[in-house]
């Protein structure tokens, strides 16, 4: 019983279409295959470890060996983490000799990081 009077909540209780609202919207939606990069992007955000290494890179560029004291981790899990990181493009890298040190792609990255923060701190 309960179950029904939830879905009855979620129903319009008139079919009504608001064309002017639905047509305007339809054109300002972005095309499915930008939608699907940004559900793919977020994906990416949705694994701690990920994030962490993120937040780590806020402060300074580091090697893996670096991150992987920090997090208590394996190298080889660190280096796994940074190429999903890397395909995103959320983080760049130089060599330093046989060193490869990694740093935030851009301020976009630390900005969805800084909102993320915002809003779960709320």
């Amino acid at each position: 019983m309960a179950e029904n009077k939830h879905e009855q909540l979620e129903q319009c209780e008139y079919m009504c279409v608001h064309k002017e609202v639905v047509d305007k919207l339809v054109d300002n939606m972005p095309p499915d295959e930008i939608l699907y990069d940004l559900a793919e992007l977020f994906k990416v955000f949705g694994d701690s470890t990920r994030i962490k290494i993120l937040y780590a890179l806020f402060e300074s560029e580091l090697c893996v060996c670096d991150i992987a004291q920090l997090l208590g981790l394996t190298q080889t899990a660190v280096s796994h983490q940074l190429r999903v990181l890397k395909t995103n493009k959320l983080v760049r890298f130089r060599k330093e000799g046989k060193n490869v040190f990694y740093s935030l792609s851009d301020e976009h990255v630390r900005g969805i990081i800084n909102l993320g923060m915002e809003h779960v701190e709320e």
